[in-house]
């Protein structure tokens, strides 16, 4: 199993267009991934986050090879559909989760 997590940041003044954006593009972008084995689209709860709204996106691979690869084609192709609507209003970050002990 491996992991990855994709938060992508957006603005107050974009909020209502990125809800738009997720139910009406995204989640679909995200049902045909064919490399990811599960997923959770999560709206993210921070003490910390003040200014807009972060989303997560963490996404579940059978193996590192195929998270490398949805990093090298898919998340290009997924960042592509984000910057072509938002520019660079809306931030993308991944992050590696690499497994130290599991109980699932």
């Amino acid at each position: 199993m491996s992991i990855l997590s994709i938060t992508f940041h957006t603005p107050e003044h974009l909020l209502s267009d990125w809800e738009k954006f997720q139910e009406n593009s995204l989640e679909n972008l995200i049902e045909n991934l064919i490399q990811v084995e599960n997923y959770i689209l999560s709206d993210v709860e921070s003490e910390m986050l003040h200014e807009g709204k972060n989303t997560n996106l963490l996404l579940i691979f059978e193996d590192e090879n195929l998270r490398e690869e949805f990093v090298d084609s898919e998340l290009l192709n997924l960042q592509h559909h984000i910057e072509k609507e938002f520019g660079e209003d809306v931030m993308v970050f991944k992050t590696y989760l690499n497994e130290r002990k599991s109980r699932m």
